[in-house]
């Protein structure tokens, strides 16, 4: 199948993968009486005393925003907000068939983080949650940051934090088949933007000790020069020992790859170099670092991809929809860490030691499980961290 043919020939079709249907009926007098005038005085005027009554007697409980300013849809760049619209409405219909969330894209038209701010705090009072989407770093570290502090609803960039549950959910269970502990790991992370940064710093909290970030220049450590602020404050936790070098001096003796960067930048004897049983996570897209054949016949015992056409594909569609449910469903004030690394266990925990495999170490996207077992798990955490509602 020509791919990009028949998804424009589709797109005209559909004409828009969402849309709105009531769930009131409107059919006589009185029934609009009661869903509009007069009869919807009595929720505003009992929701003007109470905000949070907001989530009650409206579809705000259940409703997320799926936010972009285009700086960085998927592998196409600075498109604009406009040419992202697909993106976004893919988006939003994954949170529905996945998640059943209510999702609405929002483009919004400014590079300016700040005014990008504004706007979707303001907006906050008509969503249970914000998705931020496909903005790029360093940007979207400020706004993320900015906007958790400015609104009580969770604020979730995906490509940062999706991307770091499903990749540790992957590496828990990598490691276990191949019989190493996750303290002992010494990972090797390829990229430093906005998704290495959040697989870095969860994969921190959960207890790993040794990792280095490499980006364009190198491997990052403190008193590099040519690092931005995040770049900066990464380098105070990673990489304690000082390396320098590139890719190929650094991933020596290493156990874990995790590439979240550019086509075929990893090389067969880059991963001969590694300790034995490596595990190579090559999540470039569509093109992965390294092809997974190329990586197998080097040595690595377990390798993971972005893509659907290989086993164990890193997926956020396996983390994002579990998460916001759970999230939702207590009226969740934000998503925190203790959320995320319960996500990533749960979604672990799908697969039985007796079914882990090199090539089975995550469930399949269309496993009807995925959902609930990681929305349990994230309305309980919640519910321990004390940021549910209800």
């Amino acid at each position: 199948m020509d791919y990009q043919k028949e998804a424009l020939r589709k797109h005209r079709e559909w004409a828009g993968k969402i849309e709105i249907k009531t769930r009131a009926p409107l059919d006589t007098a009185e029934a609009l009486a009661l869903a509009y005038t007069p009869g919807v005085a009595a929720p505003c005027l009992e929701i003007e005393k109470n905000p949070d009554l907001s989530f009650t007697y409206t579809r705000r409980w259940n409703t997320v925003a799926v936010i972009t300013n285009g700086t960085a849809i998927l592998g196409l760049g600075d498109i604009g907000p406009v040419a992202g619209m697909p993106v976004m409405e893919g988006k939003a219909a994954l949170f529905k068939a996945f998640g059943d969330v209510d999702a609405i894209p929002l483009c919004v038209n400014s590079k300016d983080v700040d005014e990008f701010v504004h706007i979707v705090a303001a907006l906050q009072g008509s969503f249970g949650g914000v998705n931020l989407e496909d903005i790029k770093a360093p940007e979207c570290f400020y706004i993320e940051e900015k906007l958790k502090k400015l609104c009580d609803i969770p604020i979730f960039h995906d490509d940062q934090h999706g991307t770091a549950v499903v990749t540790l959910a992957a590496l828990i269970n990598a490691t276990k088949f191949v019989g190493k502990k996750i303290p002992d790991l010494k990972i090797v992370m390829n990229g430093a933007g906005a998704a290495a940064v959040a697989i870095c710093k969860l994969l921190l909290s959960y207890g790993c000790r040794n990792i280095t970030l490499l980006d364009r220049h190198g491997a990052i450590y403190a008193g590099r020069d040519n690092l931005n602020d995040v770049k900066k404050q990464m380098a105070e936790v990673t990489n304690l020992e000082h390396v320098a070098g590139d890719l190929q001096t650094v991933i020596k003796n290493a156990d874990v790859f995790i590439g979240v960067s550019a086509p075929h930048v990893l090389t067969p004897e880059m991963v001969r170099s590694m300790n034995r049983d490596a595990i190579v996570f090559a999540c470039a897209n569509p093109i992965p670092e390294i092809m997974p054949d190329l990586a197998l016949q080097a040595g690595a015992a377990v390798v993971a991809t972005g893509r659907s056409d290989f086993p164990n594909q890193i997926n956020n569609v396996l983390a994002f929809p579990g998460i916001f449910r759970g999230a939702l469903d207590v009226r969740a004030k934000e998503i925190n860490e203790a959320m995320k690394l319960k996500a990533a266990e749960a979604l672990a925990a799908l697969v039985t030691d007796a079914e882990l495999k090199a090539d089975y170490i995550l469930p399949q996207a269309f496993d009807h499980r995925v959902t609930e077992k990681v929305a349990e798990a994230c309305k309980q955490a919640a519910i321990d961290s004390g940021i549910n509602r209800v």
